[in-house]
């Protein structure tokens, strides 16, 4: 397992999210890479437009850091890191030797959770955000399944104007969730050594788009029973299991 990993977190999420599964991966003198979106855990970059284009290019960047000192990498992404990453994937796969996504993936059909469709919305997403108290937020990610430590955490970043922002620009700039007009007609291009991991119980991304996904394009998909969206981090015994197969196997 010495290729390079990098991973992409989610939405609201920062690289905390990543902890308890890169603890039970153990992944030694591995060259790991678990970098913050940009204005998720800090002030937005300047001229940075915050679009799931722009996202898409600065993960390239980062993967083609990472590739330029140790060759081809593995990228793992979950929720919205994981579209970020399969459309790495897509429009660089020079970069990647494997890719592998939890609880998201670039789908035509699928159009969004009720968040998603608020945010983006003008006006009422920022209603929404202003709303959103840090310690709300803490309580209702704990109890979908996120570790309590980790979920309160993840609140405090609220705090940050330009995350929240950021995340209305993100969601705004892919309809709320719809890719069918554009990154979902590049799922040809995708590499073939790709992995699901999924959160059974997923409210956000039903397992039925894992499973369609799987259906039609036949990269594996590994359910992890009784998780919810966060299963990276309320079973991440299981999915580092997943993982180490599926790296051991390429």
């Amino acid at each position: 397992m010495t290729t390079a990993k990098l991973f992409l977190h989610g939405v609201p999420d920062s690289p905390a999210i990543w902890r308890p599964l890169l603890g039970r991966l153990d992944l030694g003198e591995t060259p790991v890479a678990v970098p913050a979106l940009p204005g998720f855990t800090g002030p937005l970059p300047a001229g940075f437009a915050a679009t799931k284009e722009a996202y898409a290019d600065w993960a390239v960047g980062e993967a083609e850091a990472l590739c330029a000192q140790h060759g081809p990498i593995d990228i793992v992404g979950h929720d919205w890191g994981a579209l970020i990453a399969q459309r790495v994937a897509m429009l660089r796969p020079d970069l990647i030797r494997s890719w592998a996504v939890s609880n998201a993936v670039i789908d035509p059909d699928y159009r969004g959770h009720r968040i998603a469709r608020i945010w983006n919305t003008p006006v009422l997403g920022e209603i929404f955000m202003a709303l959103s108290a840090p310690a709300k937020l803490a309580q209702g990610l704990a109890a979908q399944g996120m570790p309590a430590d980790i979920a309160a955490e993840e609140a405090g970043q609220w705090e940050n104007k330009d995350k929240r922002r950021a995340i209305l620009k993100l969601y705004r700039s892919a309809k709320g969730l719809s890719f069918e007009h554009d990154w979902a007609r590049d799922i040809g291009k995708l590499p073939a050594t790709g992995a699901l991991i999924w959160g059974e119980g997923d409210p956000y991304v039903d397992l039925s788009v894992a499973e369609r996904f799987a259906a039609n394009t036949g990269v594996p998909l590994m359910v992890v029973e009784g998780a919810g969206h966060w299963a990276i981090a309320e079973r991440p015994a299981e999915v580092a299991a997943a993982l180490r197969a599926f790296w051991s196997g390429l």
